[in-house]
């Protein structure tokens, strides 16, 4: 689609309406014709280009031209056809595929060692040269594994009240990638409906095998437990693991004793705090505070917060003198653990040619964009008020005649994103691997030196 069908669309838009609700209201959904447009106007394909090629798209002798035309790209179409192993030369080879296929979902694969459009002709070689080379490490969090521990939603559904987990996540799995394996350069982005995508892009992050992945992965591994089993966190050792030290006496206790346990009422009902009592190995210890709950609700008239007392009580039995035996020593801490720890996909994670939704996709269930989160200000990110669809387009109806905007995109809420992902991801980021490309290939030329004077 040109540029002047684009505006064409748009023009048509605020001229017919569709059965626009007021002024340059556009109707909320989902359609091929809103996706033309923010494709057309909004979607930024120049940036993502840049991501991608990671500084190879320059002149410097060190670049490699072929880096960017070896990534794989999965466009999924508006009649559920899943196009594979698409690979593009340059951004505008990328931005018309877009443009004209308008996919209603793009994932990025992998970069491997021969252009993916091309795989066939080289597997008639006989020679297995066909293979992922380098990939950003990702890692997937979703609100729907959190479904045993939170009371306000399920499925697919997410609220003020439970979301805060994805933010305990983020700081958590952030703060780790930076303090304890030296990475920079992570960039966070909301899927569009219901968790958050990381995606660690520091070269040596993207050149990891798929050992060393799984290796990074099982660091991160605490909540080891599935839907049939009771107890699904277990903390050994005489002293916790320093990054899960830190997780907890930074973010996870404070937010379950703060948040979590009012927000979720984890304690209101007996259903709900009988799955805790399920945690403590010592069934004395359950049966006695389980017999204290129950003679307290038929006699209390207390005006505090139920949760929050009864976890008091729950942590004074626990850790008094006469309780502190080997199998309870870490009781409190595990219940913590089993209700805030992040809990990732673990496969999405270990393997190189996993694909994940790309950032700036918009997603089809909601209409909402999948933008960028600052992991410094995760706690503000609130995934109700991300930009929908419909309202980027009539945000640029408004706007329309605008004439202090350098692009389509600053008219709208979309701006905002767009110029985060600039400033505090791509621009430190492309300025590394300018740094990387100059030094590898100085590196080259002095080694090419010594062996000739040699």
């Amino acid at each position: 689609m040109t540029r002047e069908e684009v505006e064409a669309v748009v023009d048509e838009m605020e001229i017919d309406g569709v059965e626009q609700r007021e002024g340059n209201a556009v109707p909320e959904g989902f359609n091929a014709n809103y996706l033309q447009v923010y494709y057309g106007k909004l979607f930024p394909h120049a940036d993502m280009f840049k991501w991608m090629s990671y500084g190879n798209d320059g002149k410097h002798l060190g670049c490699d031209h072929s880096y960017f035309g070896r990534r794989e790209f999965s466009f999924t179409l508006d009649n559920d056809i899943y196009l594979r192993f698409q690979s593009f030369n340059s951004v505008s080879e990328l931005e018309n595929s877009i443009r004209e296929k308008c996919p209603v979902k793009i994932d990025i694969g992998p970069v491997y060692s021969v252009d993916p459009a091309k795989r066939r002709a080289y597997a008639q070689t006989g020679d297995n040269v066909f293979t992922p080379v380098e990939r950003e490490l990702i890692f997937d969090i979703d609100i729907t594994d959190y479904d045993d521990v939170r009371y306000c939603c399920s499925g697919a559904d997410v609220c003020l009240d439970c979301w805060p987990l994805m933010t305990v996540a983020i700081k958590v799995i952030d703060t780790a990638l930076r303090d304890d394996f030296g990475f920079n350069h992570i960039l966070w982005v909301f899927s569009g409906r219901r968790g958050v995508h990381c995606w660690v892009c520091d070269e040596k992050a993207r050149r990891l095998t798929n050992e060393q992945r799984a290796a990074i992965a099982d660091y991160f591994r605490v909540y080891k437990g599935n839907e049939n089993s009771q107890k699904k966190v277990s903390l050994i050792g005489p002293a916790l693991h320093p990054f899960l030290a830190r997780s907890y006496t930074e973010v996870l206790r404070n937010f379950f004793e703060t948040k979590l346990l009012s927000s979720q009422n984890l304690f209101s009902s007996e259903e709900r705090y009988e799955k805790i009592l399920d945690l403590i190995p010592d069934e004395s210890v359950a049966s006695e505070l389980r017999g204290k709950w129950q003679d307290n609700r038929r006699s209390s008239n207390s005006k505090d917060d139920i949760s929050v007392t009864r976890w008091e009580q729950l942590k004074h039995l626990l850790q008094s003198g006469n309780k502190k035996a080997q199998g309870l020593r870490r009781c409190v801490e595990e219940i913590v653990f089993s209700y805030t720890y992040p809990r990732l996909d673990m496969e999405v994670s270990k393997h190189m040619n996993h694909l994940l939704k790309a950032p700036f996709c918009v997603h089809p269930k909601t209409g909402r964009v999948c933008v960028p989160i600052d992991p410094s200000q995760c706690e503000e990110f609130d995934p109700t008020t991300v930009p929908t669809l419909s309202q980027l387009l009539e945000e640029l109806n408004i706007g329309g005649m605008k004439a202090d905007a350098d692009n389509d995109w600053d008219r709208t809420s979309l701006g905002k994103s767009i110029r985060f992902f600039r400033t505090s991801f791509l621009q430190p980021l492309l300025k590394s691997c300018k740094e990387d490309i100059e030094n590898s290939y100085s590196a080259k030329l002095q080694h090419s030196k010594n062996s000739i004077s040699w």
